[in-house]
C-alpha cells in the first residue's frame, strides 16, 4: 500500500505583475501548471490514497478561476483513481478567521473527497489497512487541541498536520509570523504513527524518521531565494511531492519540472569600488549564467554599497535586465555606519526601516490592530522605498 503526500499548492498565488498572453498573472499560471503536472504524475504512479496536507489555495477566498481549476484537477484524480481515497486538509491559508465563515474546501466533498476543515477527524480505510488522523489548522488553534495518538485496528495509522515543527528554524526565521502553528517535536515522535504527513514548510524535508514535509510544488513565498538556500542546505533537488510506503517507511521524492528558475547570484562586494566597476561586475555575473536570465527570477546582492555610488550605476542597463527577466531584484545592502553615542559609547546609525519599526513598536494603537503585522508591513515598505531611491 502506497499513498501520495502533497501540500502547499497555493493555487491563485500571484507575484511580480507579469501576465500571460491570456491576461493571467504569470506566477499564478506557473503554480497551476506545477499542480497539473503533479496530478499527471500521481495518476501515473497509481497510489492507493492521496493526502493533501493543507493550503490548497493561497487565499481563503480564491478566485472562481482558481476554484474551477482545482475542481477539475481533483476530478481528474477521482476519475483516474476511483478507488483511492483523497484526504484534503485545511491549512492556515485555507482557514477563515471567523468561525461563522464556511470553508471553500467543502465544495470538494461533492467529488467524494474527504475534506477536513474545522475539526479533527479520524478516517478509516480498512481495505487498505490505513487510518488517517487529520488535524486542520482550526483544530490546532482550539483551546483543547486533539490528542495525537492512533486509534483503531488498522496497521498503518497516519497523522496529517499543517504547521511548523518545533526547532525547525531559529527564532528569527520562524514561520509562525505568517500564521502557522507550532507543533511539538517530541509529541509527534511519541505518537506511534507509521507516518506523519506535514504541510506549511515549503521545502521537502525529513524532520525525523517517518515525519516528512512534502514541500510546495512551486516557489510560492515572498522570498523564493530563502527557499532556494534551504533546499541547497538540505540537499533537496527541487519542488515536488512524495510517494510513501508506510509499511517499509520508504519515501520517494517525485520532482516536478518548473517553468522557470529561481537564481541567487553570488554577492558582489561594493566597498572600495566605483559605479563603473560594479556595473562591469554585475554584467559579468549575468553573462555567466548558464541558459541566461530571460524569463527567470533573479536576485543580485551588492554588499556595503554607499548610496551615492548606487545612484551612479547604469540604471538604464539594470532596467533592461528587469525587462528581460520575469523578475530581477538588485538587493543593495548599505554599509553599517558607526557613530559615537553619549560619552564615547559605540553605536550604529539606524536605517530607515529600523526607524519606522522602532516608531511603530512604541506608538499607541487601537486594540483591533495587529501590531506585529503593522510593524512588518512598515519595515518592508521602507526597505522597498530605500532600495528604489538607491536605484534612481
Amino acid at each position: 500500500m502506497r499513498f501520495a503526500h502533497l501540500a502547499d499548492l497555493h493555487l491563485g498565488f500571484r507575484q511580480y505583475h507579469r501576465q500571460t498572453a491570456s491576461g493571467l498573472n504569470q506566477r499564478e499560471a506557473d503554480v497551476a501548471n506545477a499542480f497539473r503536472q503533479a496530478v499527471d504524475q500521481v495518476i501515473a504512479a497509481r497510489p492507493d490514497a492521496i493526502l493533501v496536507a493543507g493550503d490548497l489555495f493561497h487565499s481563503v477566498r480564491p478566485t472562481n478561476l482558481s476554484i474551477l481549476f482545482a475542481f477539475r484537477q481533483f476530478q481528474r484524480l477521482r476519475e483516474a483513481l476511483p478507488e483511492a481515497p483523497i484526504v484534503l486538509l485545511a491549512g492556515n491559508h485555507d482557514t477563515p478567521r471567523s468561525t461563522e465563515t464556511g470553508s471553500i474546501l467543502a465544495l470538494f466533498a461533492t467529488l467524494g473527497v474527504d475534506v477536513v476543515a474545522d475539526e479533527a477527524r479520524r478516517l478509516a480505510y480498512p481495505r487498505l489497512g490505513l487510518s488517517v488522523l487529520a488535524v486542520p489548522h482550526a483544530a490546532l488553534l482550539s483551546p483543547t487541541p486533539p490528542a495525537f495518538r492512533p486509534e483503531g485496528t488498522e496497521p498503518h495509522p497516519v497523522l496529517m498536520l499543517h504547521g511548523e515543527v518545533e526547532g525547525l528554524f531559529p527564532p528569527e526565521r520562524s514561520a509562525l509570523e505568517y500564521g502557522g502553528v507550532l507543533l511539538p517535536r517530541a509529541l509527534l515522535q511519541a505518537g506511534g504513527f507509521s507516518y506523519v504527513a506535514l504541510g506549511h514548510y515549503h521545502v521537502q524535508r525529513e524532520v525525523a524518521p517517518r515525519i516528512w514535509y512534502s514541500g510546495a510544488l512551486e516557489y510560492v513565498s515572498s522570498n523564493p531565494w530563502g527557499e532556494l538556500a534551504d533546499e541547497a542546505a538540505h540537499g533537496v533537488p527541487g519542488k515536488g511531492w512524495l510517494l510513501v510506503d508506510p509499511a517499509s517507511g520508504s519515501v520517494e521524492r517525485r520532482q516536478v519540472s518548473l517553468a522557470r528558475r529561481v537564481i541567487e547570484l553570488p554577492p558582489i562586494e561594493g566597498a572600495g569600488h566605483n559605479a563603473a566597476e560594479l556595473d562591469h561586475a554585475l554584467a559579468q555575473a549575468l553573462a555567466g549564467l548558464e541558459g541566461g536570465y530571460a524569463g527567470h527570477i533573479v536576485r543580485q546582492v551588492i554588499q556595503n554599497l554607499p548610496r551615492h555610488v548606487a545612484r551612479e550605476m547604469n540604471h538604464a542597463a539594470i532596467r533592461d535586465v528587469k525587462a528581460q527577466a520575469l523578475h530581477f531584484q538588485l538587493d543593495i545592502r548599505r554599509p553599517v555606519l558607526h557613530r559615537e553615542v553619549g560619552v564615547g559609547a559605540p553605536g550604529r546609525r539606524q536605517t530607515l526601516p529600523e526607524v519606522v519599526e522602532d516608531f511603530l513598536s512604541r506608538r499607541p494603537l487601537p486594540p483591533d490592530v495587529d501590531r506585529e503585522a503593522l510593524v512588518r508591513t512598515g519595515a518592508t515598505l521602507m526597505a522597498e522605498v530605500e532600495r528604489d531611491w538607491a536605484e534612481g
